[in-house]
């Protein structure tokens, strides 16, 4: 009986083990499936919170503002071109320009005033002082024009580094590139009765009286003299939609928002220094340095001063148009083609011939073709008045090169300080080189043709020879003036 009692309390004391082992596990069940149903409410809570903060953010608009407080060359080209690119990229809902300048190069304005108008996003304008020339057709494409009181628009007559007026072609160009400009904002549909009336948003013949002179619009301007508007009188004629005198003040009384996020585009020192090496005048001057360093190298043996001056040159000009993208592999690969075929006709082939000519066209073409707007071989969107400018870039720099290649050769070969110096050379290798000093002075006979270096046969010995009288044909009597890097340097000998 008491071993039975003993079975019996085991059995229950089992049972109350298993009941509380049973109900410790099944209250873990129950606060990890709360835990599992509120982490799924705190989940959904925070993807509905996180999509009504992206709502809120989207609902407060962005203003893109770009500066072009300077003047309109390829430098304000490129704020406005990365400017533009950063706002479509950020979705931005306007673009203001804060503007304040007397003008600049026209290509680098009509590459801006075609951007503008073609932009996705629209552009609007805020002068803050002067919208000169260049200016005033940039300001033209922009959607719509406010201004400071006092400021001005318009003088857009083409002129050179002088300031007096080009000619009537220039004058063409822009009047119809102006035109244009204003037609492309369309016209306004009036109705007065059974009447429809389009009037223009900007007249096209008051953008011409800001070019020509000669154009006359009633009521406005006589011929005489070219249009220039103040605030008020651009307000009058539709060139201007309002006054204001902040850039905030635009934003909010006239495009009409209340609040919103303002970023101004901060042009990086990359971009001042890419728009200064596309500057005509000083890529003329990498002309003249690549040239002229190719010419002076050919004078002397190895690579020295003259070769790095012209690589370093070449650099500054194609870099800054490959990264444009402007300047293409293949036409760099047209410039280096026509190098290497000058270095063949100079050293390796006799003669003046198919290669050299070559050469130089390819020289000219590569240097031509990379400041030029095209695609491949497609020039459609290329204007005649930009290959006039590509062109004489190019040509004022070989014209200024072979000038001052001249001016040099004669400065080092015959008189002046550097022909001091060599001759304090020669002097010097003289005592260093005995065996070529009693050359000097000497006459004998070009054995090769001297372009400008070659051979030359002296009392029945061959040596190393260079010309500084220019080209020499084989056979010609020579005469030794000096010697250097263990060279004769050699004139044509008058009898």
């Amino acid at each position: 009986m008491n071993s039975i009692c003993k079975f019996k309390t085991c059995r229950i004391t089992k049972f109350t083990s298993y009941e509380l082992q049973f109900s410790t596990m099944y209250k873990k069940y129950r606060q990890l499936d709360k835990m599992m149903k509120n982490s799924g409410f705190l989940w959904i809570l925070f993807l509905l919170l996180t999509t009504a903060f992206k709502s809120v953010a989207k609902d407060t608009p962005l203003i893109y503002q770009i500066d072009i407080k300077k003047e309109i060359d390829n430098t304000t080209r490129i704020y406005l071109s990365n400017g533009l690119s950063e706002a479509n990229s950020l979705g931005a809902d306007a673009i203001l320009i804060h503007m304040n300048t007397y003008g600049g190069l026209l290509e680098a304005a009509d590459s801006m005033r075609t951007a503008i108008l073609y932009n996705p996003v629209p552009v609007y304008v805020f002068i803050d002082n002067n919208a000169a020339s260049a200016g005033a057709l940039i300001s033209i494409a922009c959607k719509k024009i406010f201004m400071r009181k006092g400021a001005n628009i318009g003088a857009a007559t083409v002129v050179n580094q002088t300031g007096a007026a080009l000619p009537d072609k220039y004058q063409s160009y822009m009047r119809s590139m102006i035109r244009s400009t204003a037609e492309a904002h369309g016209k306004d549909t009036i109705i007065q009765g059974n009447d429809t009336i389009y009037k223009w948003k900007r007249d096209p013949l008051i953008a011409e009286a800001m070019v020509d002179e000669r154009v006359v619009v009633p009521n406005l301007i006589d011929t005489g003299k070219v249009l220039t508007f103040t605030a008020d009188e651009a307000l009058q004629w539709h060139y201007c939609d309002g006054i204001a005198e902040t850039p905030d003040e635009v934003i909010t009384q006239y495009l009409g928002y209340d609040t919103y996020e303002l970023k101004t585009y901060k042009p990086s020192w990359f971009d001042d220094l890419k728009g200064f090496l596309m500057n005509p005048m000083l890529q003329s001057l990498l002309i003249i340095i690549i040239i002229g360093g190719i010419y002076f190298e050919m004078q002397t043996p190895g690579l020295g001063f003259p070769s790095a001056a012209a690589l370093v040159a070449a650099i500054l000009y194609f870099a800054p148009l490959y990264l444009d993208g402007l300047a293409q592999n293949w036409e760099i690969l047209v410039f280096v083609i026509g190098l290497l075929l000058i270095a063949a006709e100079i050293f390796v082939i006799p003669g003046f011939g198919i290669a050299g000519i070559s050469g130089i066209i390819f020289l000219i073409a590569g240097l031509t073709l990379s400041l030029l707007n095209n695609t491949d071989f497609n020039f459609d969107g290329v204007s005649t008045k930009e290959i006039g400018e590509a062109c004489l870039t190019v040509l004022v720099g070989l014209g200024l090169g072979f000038v001052l290649m001249i001016w040099l050769s004669n400065k080092i070969g015959t008189k002046g300080l550097m022909r001091k110096v060599a001759l304090h050379k020669d002097l010097e290798e003289a005592h260093s080189s005995p065996s070529l000093a009693p050359l000097i002075g000497k006459e004998g006979t070009a054995f090769t043709v001297l372009r400008p270096s070659g051979k030359v046969m002296i009392d029945g010995e061959l040596y190393d020879g260079v010309s500084d009288s220019g080209f020499i044909e084989k056979g010609t009597k020579v005469k030794v003036v000096r010697f250097e890097n263990a060279q004769v340097y050699v004139e044509t000998l008058h009898l």
